[in-house]
């Protein structure tokens, strides 16, 4: 068996390489109607815009269709059609390469470089959960989502604030998000001495505000620093509280004590700064204003501040209620509860053994409503209860649903086995993945395990080397990916009937595509991990 991890990056990369000097032009095909005659295609317009008339020459299909090399998948054939050029793998030889080598496919592509520090920083964090705007939750949940992502990816992150409130620190248990705690605000004595020497006085000679140390003119140090782009233009003056040297004493320390790191750190990636760190500050739309001036501020006053600060804004949530994000977890609790007594019956919300799933499926619902639109856009939230039946297919619910659907299916292959109506599990060497002609196979092997690995990097790229103040996530992509994973699973699992009958002649084709579900499975379960969500075994 080949070996060697098949990428459709490398693939897509060898094949533009193979027409010839130009832009990119040939792309993968994801929709089922197309599948079922090709893999990757070159439209036609571009063709002609690449050779005049449109006419390949024809030593350039023949290279394309002897197409090899690191991560390119095995050609069977490539042909001009009316849509363009159409190229086609060799799906017995992909299927034995991937399902040969599972685990490699649940985790990111390996990063050409050390991954950079990121100081991720989540202002939301710092009140009580009963005072957490919606729109503030969902900074909450992209941070923590990004934060996994990047981990996944090399990077090594610092998460700031360390909460101090114990309701918030059990609200984000409820929500299983993954952040430190901490029972004492940061020590500000580094920083009390600079501004007494750094902090203007009152304006004409005047009493400062109670609880004021001084002022700080934040337009003169965007000037020092040439980084006026993308700041707001009221920013002026900034009062300069005990409160706030705390927050930037807490971004100091955690700077200048990396957990883990001794001098002088690891390799920096190109986005980060001199001393490998990059601060990105993820905050909802209301908190942006006051967090640049935080920014200015923690420059003006610490000369070891990263010189990369990065925002991550997330745009509004609009519901037709004005609820917190306690009373938000609360409906949507309640909702999950309903929705399963009505399936099971009333009793099973007072079974202790379904508290864990109703906590996890809340958790589920409220996180992919909350990511799955790409952070920077306004969110409209719909508060009725549609959204948690297992029967729709964009919901977080739905995707958990799958997930137990597909635990139930191997412990009755387990159950069986033990009866004596299955044999073991043969080695995956031995399985023939020939067998395995279903188009909705290849939808889940070409659309679902084959991209994970590159959707797990392009999830934890931020475009940090840009100028300007603002990056861009791409956040929404997991919850997307899981989504419609689901949805394939799902429709090849109400149509195929996989445990069939236990005949000998039939075995073969069984355990092909339950190696297949089983790549399925380390896809989906390593996909909810960057979420925070353990898998369910049973809805």
């Amino acid at each position: 068996m080949a070996t060697g991890r098949l990428g459709v990056g490398e693939t897509l990369g060898a094949l533009n390489t193979a027409l010839g000097p130009g832009e990119p032009v040939w792309f993968k095909e994801t929709r089922a109607r197309h599948l079922r005659a090709r893999d990757f295609l070159a439209p036609r317009p571009a063709l002609q815009a690449r050779f005049g008339d449109g006419q390949v020459p024809e030593h350039v299909v023949r290279a394309v269709a002897g197409l090899q090399g690191p991560g390119v998948a095995p050609v069977l054939r490539c042909e001009l059609t009316p849509a363009g050029l159409a190229l086609q793998l060799q799906r017995p030889a992909v299927f034995e390469r991937v399902l040969g080598a599972v685990t490699a496919y649940a985790a990111p592509a390996a990063p050409a470089a050390p991954g950079p520090r990121v100081l991720l920083h989540c202002p939301a964090l710092r009140g009580a959960p009963g005072a957490l705007r919606l729109s503030q939750l969902r900074a909450v949940l992209v941070a923590d989502h990004l934060a996994r992502a990047l981990r996944a990816h090399g990077a090594s992150v610092r998460l700031v604030p360390a909460v101090r409130d114990p309701h918030m620190r059990t609200f984000l248990q409820k929500l299983r998000v993954d952040w430190p705690a901490a029972s004492e605000k940061a020590a500000t004595g580094a920083l009390r001495n600079l501004p007494l020497a750094e902090l203007s006085p009152a304006p004409d000679g005047g009493a400062l505000p109670p609880g004021v140390l001084g002022t700080v003119c934040l337009k003169e140090v965007m000037r020092e620093r040439g980084c006026a782009a993308g700041y707001d233009p009221n920013v002026d003056k900034c009062l300069v509280t005990e409160d706030l040297l705390s927050v930037l004493a807490e971004l100091q320390a955690a700077v200048r004590h990396w957990p883990g790191d001794g001098p002088p750190g690891p390799a920096a990636a190109p986005d980060a700064d001199a001393d490998g760190c990059m601060a990105l500050h993820v905050v909802s739309c209301e908190e942006e204003f006051q967090q640049q001036k935080l920014d200015l501020l923690w420059w003006k006053l610490d000369e070891q501040a990263p010189r990369t600060q990065k925002h991550l804004v997330c745009g509004p949530v609009k519901a037709a209620s004005a609820l917190t994000a306690p009373q938000y977890y609360e409906l949507r609790h309640a909702q999950v509860c309903k929705a399963a007594a009505l399936k099971r019956g009333r009793e099973i919300s007072q079974d202790p053994t379904w508290t864990e799933v109703f906590s996890v499926l809340s958790a589920a619902t409220i996180k992919f409503e909350m990511l799955s639109t790409a952070p920077q856009s306004q969110l409209l939230l719909a508060l009725a209860d549609g959204s948690i039946s297992t029967k729709g297919t964009k919901s977080g619910t739905f995707v958990m649903y799958n997930c137990a659907r597909l635990a139930t299916l191997f412990e009755g292959y387990k159950h069986s086995r033990e009866q004596g109506l299955y044999p073991t599990f043969p080695p995956v060497s031995s399985l023939d993945f020939s067998l395995l002609q279903d188009e909705g196979e290849w939808l889940l092997l070409f659309n679902g395990v084959l991209p994970f690995p590159e959707l797990l990097s392009q999830t934890a790229a931020l475009a940090c080397a840009a100028p300007g103040l603002h990056v861009t996530a791409r956040t929404e992509m997991m919850c997307k990916f899981l989504v419609q994973l689901s949805m394939d699973f799902s429709s090849y699992y109400n149509r195929v009937h996989i445990l069939g009958e236990p005949r000998p002649h039939l075995f073969g084709q069984m355990f092909a595509r339950l190696q297949l579900l089983r790549a399925v499975r380390e896809v989906l379960h390593a996909g909810l991990a960057t979420l925070g969500l353990p898998p369910l075994n049973h809805i």
